[in-house]
This record gives C-alpha cells, sequence and structure tokens, in this order.
C-alpha cells in the first residue's frame, strides 16, 4: 500500500508540473489542471468557467478574428486592447478629427462610431468529434483531400446547427497537429461600435522602444459596444435602429487589486503556437524569422522617415507601422531566446529519448521517422527561404504590388466578353503613393541583394535591367506614374493586349507565378512532413499520457492560469507591477526619447496619481490574439487586461520556460482611472459598476 501511495503522489507532482504551463480548452479541462488552479488559489467550482449560466466564459469574445475581448456591462461594452482597436481608431481619424492623437469620447450613445468589418464572436459550445472524422479515413488522405472533406463535413454540421438557431455558426479544427477534431458553435455580432479611445501617447507609450519589455506603463485600452436587433436581442447588420446588446453574462470589475503571488486566470484566444514542432521545424522557423526580421527592419525605416515628415502619413501608416514592427520585434527577440536557452538542442534530446522509447516499445515503430523528417526540412528549407522573402517583399507592402496580385489572382472581372473589365475603386486614404512607391523600390533592391538564385528571380528583374538600367526606384517610380492599375476609376480590360504589356500587370503574373511555382514546390514535401509532426505529436502524447497535454493554440477559446510573478534574470528581480512615478520619470525623458512624449496635460494627470498601479506580471501563458484577454482574479472578477509577453520568452510560441515566460497586464484601475480623470466618462462608469 505504502508503494502504491508513494507512486500517486509522485504521479501528482509530475502532473501538477506539467499543468504549470498552457492554453486549455474549457469543455475537457483536465481535472489535474482544475486541481492545480485552486492550489494556486482559484475559489470557485469548475462549473463557474464553463457550464454555469453565469460561466465567466461567457463574457469573453473574440474580437474582429484577431484579437481577444471582454463585455464589462448588461448593455454590451466591451473592453479591448487599444492595438486592437487601432485601425477602428485610425479609419475614423482625420487631420481635423485625429482620435489617435487626441482620443475619443462617446458622450452618448447616437455619438458611438460603427466600424465596417469589425465584430465580436461568443463561443457557445465545443466538442470532441474525432471518432466521427477519423472514421472517415481522414488521416490516409492528402493535405489538399483532407481539407476538401472537413470543409464538406463542416458546411454538413453548420447546416444542422443553423436549421436549430440561425445565429450560430460552426466551425470545424484540427487539435493536437491533427490527432484530435473539435467542432466549435458561435454567435457573431457585427455591429460594434467605438466608444472610447485614449489618446496614442497612453495607449501606445513605450512605442517601439517598450514594446515586448518590462517594465511597462502602456494604458493599452479601449471600449466597443455589441449592438443588436432590438426585436430579438441577437445579431444584426448595422441600423441605427439597432439597440446595445444585453448579454447573458458580463465580467464584473474589480477595484481590490492583486499582490505578488496572487492568483491570476486569463481567457481569450490565442492565435497559433508550435509547441509540439520537431526540432527541425524550429529550425525553420529561426531561418525564417531571421527573414522576416532583415526586410521588415527596411521596410520600416521608409515608412518611419514619411511617416515623421507629414501628419496625414502618420494618420494612414500608424496602424500598418505597428502591425509590421510588432512581429519584426518578435522574430528578433525569439531568436535571441532560442538561442540563450539552447532550445534546438533541448529538442534534439527529447527527439532522441522519444526514439528509445519508441525503439523499446514498438509504438509507432515503422511511422515515425525522425531521419526522414530530417530529409524533409532540409529539402524544405530552401524554398521556405525563398518564399518568406517573396511575401514580405510584395504582400500587404505597398499599394501598386496589391493590386498588381488582385487583378491576375484569380479575382472575377466585372462584365463578360470582349468587355470583361476591372475598375479600382479611389483608395487613396489609406496610403500615401510616395510613401508606398519608395517602400517598393526599396525593397526590390533588397530582395535582389538577398536571393540570389536565378529559380528564385522573377522575370520582371530583367526589365528593371533592360529598361532601368538595374534601378529598382526608377523602375518603382515608373510604375506608380504610368501603370493603368494605378488610376482610380479607369476600366482595366483583362483580355486585351495592351493589358499584358502593362509593366505593373507583368510584375503581378511574375509574382503570382512565382508564389504558385513555390506552392507546387512545398506540396511534394508538404503532406510527408505533416504526417511524421503528426506522429511525432502523437507518440510524445502516449509516451507521456499519465500527463494532462494541452494543444497548440489555433484561435480557439482558451483559459491559462497562474500567479502574479516576477521573474529573475541573471540574479536581477525584474519585480511584478509598475506604479504611476515610474511613468512620470520616463514622460519627462520625451525630449530625448520620442516613444516617451505626451502631452503635458498627462503628465499632470499621472503626477496626481499618486502610486496608482499601472502593469503588472503573471506566469499566464499568452500569444498573439490573447492581446486584450481578460485577467481574471480567484472570483472571476476582471482585474486587468493582457496586452504582451516579455522579451526573455519570445521563443514561447514553441517552447514555454516558466521561468522566464511572463504575461504582461495593464491593471483595471488604471483604465477606470483613464475613463475618470482623462476622459470624465462618468457614464461609462456607472454603466460599468451596475
Amino acid at each position: 500500500m505504502k508503494k502504491i501511495i508513494v507512486a500517486l503522489t509522485a504521479l501528482m507532482a509530475t502532473t501538477a508540473a506539467q499543468a504549470d504551463e498552457g492554453m486549455w480548452t474549457l469543455y475537457n479541462l483536465p481535472q489535474a489542471v482544475y486541481e492545480q488552479m485552486k492550489g494556486y488559489g482559484y475559489e470557485l467550482p469548475y462549473d463557474k468557467l464553463y457550464e454555469a449560466d453565469d460561466a465567466i466564459m461567457k463574457a469573453v469574445v473574440n474580437f474582429s478574428g484577431y484579437c481577444s475581448g471582454v463585455v464589462v456591462s448588461p448593455d454590451g461594452l466591451v473592453f479591448t486592447n487599444h492595438h486592437c482597436g487601432f485601425e477602428a481608431i485610425r479609419s475614423h481619424s482625420t487631420v481635423e478629427h485625429d482620435y489617435m492623437l487626441n482620443g475619443f469620447y462617446a458622450k452618448t450613445q447616437e455619438e458611438e462610431l460603427p466600424n465596417k468589418g469589425m465584430f465580436v464572436s461568443f463561443m457557445v459550445e465545443q466538442k470532441d468529434v474525432t471518432d466521427q472524422i477519423l472514421a472517415l479515413g481522414i488521416n490516409e488522405m492528402s493535405l489538399d483531400r483532407r481539407g476538401e472533406v472537413l470543409d464538406s463535413i463542416e458546411n454538413v454540421m453548420s447546416k444542422e446547427v443553423t436549421e436549430k438557431d440561425s445565429t450560430l455558426r460552426l466551425e470545424l479544427q484540427p487539435f493536437y497537429e491533427g490527432n484530435r477534431y473539435f467542432a466549435t458553435t458561435y454567435r457573431d455580432f457585427n455591429d460594434l461600435r467605438l466608444v472610447f479611445a485614449i489618446p496614442k501617447s497612453m495607449g501606445k507609450f513605450g512605442g517601439e522602444t517598450d514594446n515586448w519589455m518590462w517594465p511597462r506603463q502602456t494604458c493599452d485600452f479601449s471600449v466597443f459596444r455589441i449592438y443588436a436587433n432590438p426585436k430579438t436581442n441577437g445579431p444584426a447588420d448595422y441600423s441605427e435602429d439597432n439597440v446595445p446588446y444585453h448579454p447573458q453574462h458580463w465580467a464584473r470589475v474589480s477595484n481590490k487589486g492583486y499582490q505578488d503571488g496572487s492568483f491570476s486566470m486569463t481567457m481569450g484566444y490565442p492565435g497559433s503556437t508550435s509547441r509540439y514542432l520537431s526540432s527541425f521545424g524550429i529550425q525553420e522557423r529561426y531561418e525564417e524569422n531571421a527573414i522576416r526580421a532583415q526586410v521588415r527592419g527596411v521596410k520600416q525605416e521608409v515608412m518611419k522617415r514619411h511617416m515623421d515628415a507629414s501628419e496625414a502619413v502618420r494618420i494612414k501608416y500608424d496602424s500598418k507601422y505597428a502591425q509590421s514592427s510588432n512581429y519584426w520585434k518578435n522574430s528578433i527577440g525569439m531568436n535571441k531566446c532560442i538561442d540563450s536557452i539552447g532550445l534546438i538542442k533541448q529538442k534534439v534530446d527529447f527527439e532522441a529519448q522519444l526514439q528509445k522509447w519508441v525503439n523499446e516499445t514498438g509504438q509507432y515503430a515503422g511511422k515515425l521517422d525522425l531521419n526522414q523528417l530530417k530529409r524533409l526540412y532540409d529539402k524544405r528549407l530552401r524554398l521556405s527561404k525563398a518564399q518568406l522573402y517573396i511575401r514580405e517583399t510584395f504582400l500587404r507592402t505597398d499599394e501598386l504590388s496589391d493590386r498588381a496580385r488582385r487583378i491576375n489572382n484569380g479575382i472575377q472581372p466585372k462584365g463578360h466578353g470582349k468587355r470583361q473589365h476591372y475598375v479600382f475603386k479611389d483608395n487613396s486614404e489609406t496610403f500615401d503613393a510616395s510613401t508606398d512607391c519608395e517602400i517598393l523600390g526599396t525593397l526590390l533592391k533588397n530582395y535582389r541583394e538577398k536571393v540570389n538564385d536565378p529559380q528564385f528571380t522573377p522575370s520582371f528583374f530583367k526589365t528593371i535591367d533592360e529598361q532601368f538600367g538595374g534601378d529598382c526606384q526608377q523602375y518603382a517610380n515608373y510604375l506608380y506614374n504610368k501603370s493603368m492599375l494605378m488610376k482610380n476609376g479607369k476600366r482595366i480590360y483583362t483580355n486585351k493586349k495592351s493589358f499584358y504589356k502593362d509593366l505593373g500587370v507583368q510584375m503581378g503574373i511574375d509574382i503570382n507565378e512565382m508564389l504558385s511555382d513555390l506552392k507546387g514546390e512545398f506540396a511534394k514535401v508538404r503532406d510527408s512532413i505533416n504526417l511524421q509532426e503528426r506522429y511525432l505529436c502523437a507518440a510524445k502524447l502516449r509516451m507521456e499520457e499519465d500527463m494532462p497535454h494541452y494543444s497548440d493554440a489555433n484561435f480557439t477559446m482558451r483559459l491559462s492560469y497562474g500567479q502574479v510573478k516576477q521573474y529573475n534574470l541573471g540574479g536581477r528581480p525584474s519585480g511584478w507591477q509598475t506604479k504611476a512615478p515610474s511613468l512620470v520619470a520616463k514622460m519627462k525623458k520625451g525630449d530625448s526619447v520620442e516613444d516617451y512624449k505626451v502631452e503635458p496635460e498627462m503628465v499632470s494627470l499621472m503626477t496626481k496619481a499618486g502610486q496608482l498601479p499601472l502593469c503588472f506580471l503573471t506566469t499566464n501563458d499568452i500569444t498573439g490574439g490573447n492581446s486584450g484577454s481578460p485577467m481574471f482574479d480567484s472570483q472571476n472578477r476582471l482585474i486587468g487586461l493582457a496586452f504582451d509577453g516579455n522579451w526573455d520568452s519570445l521563443s514561447s510560441d514553441i517552447f514555454f520556460d516558466k521561468e522566464l515566460a511572463r504575461c504582461i497586464g495593464v491593471d483595471i484601475r488604471y483604465v477606470l482611472y483613464m475613463m475618470e480623470h482623462w476622459g470624465h466618462a462618468d457614464r461609462l462608469l456607472r454603466e460599468i459598476n451596475q
């Protein structure tokens, strides 16, 4: 009996250690994870997470397909990060009414601003449908065929759901590298309106200087409201007749704060992690990170110079620059962390251990072949590097490249026969021709310098050499001045000979052909790599079957739990919280550090704030997509909003280091202070406190 107790104790200790990280699905949360949550101080029963009428998951939303958010009032107010609402704020801004620079507050519901294309999604239900999917022989199919079959199954399941309730939709997704499949039901609300935004100086305080860094003082929040059909309280497209949505449950905001060691839980929609990835896959990621950082660094230098020279350009490019620079810095930081913790060697050592287990048990023998996996990745690396250079150079970088690809990318032209044509609408409010033209010329020059393989040199570079003396900027200037693609409102007849003589059209054809060729080459090894990665994950799950395992993030709702806690780097404690005086100290450096420059009003406001808590660290496990995720205390009360990770753990997308990995959150008391003392948003504060 004593031996059994010792064995069980050891198993529970191992399980707890494993459970101390992760992004857990809620409907099947392992008991070991819930017990560990209680050990950290969680005080409520499990059903308050997922099953009860007032389960906290019912207040958490997918924010527009790229962030997370939380409903905080009975009238559908939603908190998310400032950077998640940034594009909405930018789209409503003009030089005369610059809401990014000056902030925005709708003093009445009539002043709340609608946002085309934005939405929130509530998760209604999730269930495991693996047996149903595997019975179809899905794992024996090619990746393309598997995708087609899964789409068909998803359509059938969706139809069954919408026949019962037309406001619902269903998504079918693979989990655990395709070893399991879950069906998730959502309800979408498409009328989402901007209610409150603080000035960018505070919402993005620290800018690129502090991005991914600690300590932080950024007041990273914005406020939106969900509107609904007045008759049904259900989803509805935008209408002036819509009314505020009344949710089944909303999160209660807490002003009680937290202490070092307090329980903390995030709930949101983490986008993508790859923690089951092989050492060979991590090496490929490392090479790609280096390319992404290099190309974006070149592009951002041009953007920043033009933004500094013109307020109108700054308004157009603020959001674009932020999106680009975020993962520019992430790529740099991730590679730094991969090197510093020796992650690739750690993976190699684990794979050797796993291979030994396979040899001893016979499990997955004849299936998992790590030597084959290495050969496949070696073959693909040349292709993946070329593809990333092309994507970073031409995809979503400048307007002409975008138009050149779109018009040659299978978009159906208007009209028929001899009258087939395409018209580009005037979207000049979204870009600056001079800025984009220089971006294109600079990136073309960079591509030529970095990609020396003739196989991956698009044909239009011959045109640059023959007609423009090899000058990439002259070529870009010509395209922006002469190509029919830049003539807004002009009918472009896509079946005329003149269409194919246009140099912009030719560039788009060459880029698309290059991407298509690379896609074909990728396909030759893709299925084999995915199969081996799936076997690798399955073997790990089997070898460690006595421990709970979470699936990689895939933008489905996940729970992460932990504690408020600092970290130590080289014997230097980080501290676990920042307060107002540290912000004022940085503000005083605004003349020399642009990212710390704020309006005099803000200096006065924060000087008066005393020891107001600003931001804090927790051990919660987050990644991209978690931005705006609510941070809850032990009683499901809102204490903050997650907005970043720390520089020393940027490899966490592929490896979670519990000693270094931290989630950075903005304290909800900081949020409320700014709403009250800067925005004087009394009506919102009363609504939140109902």
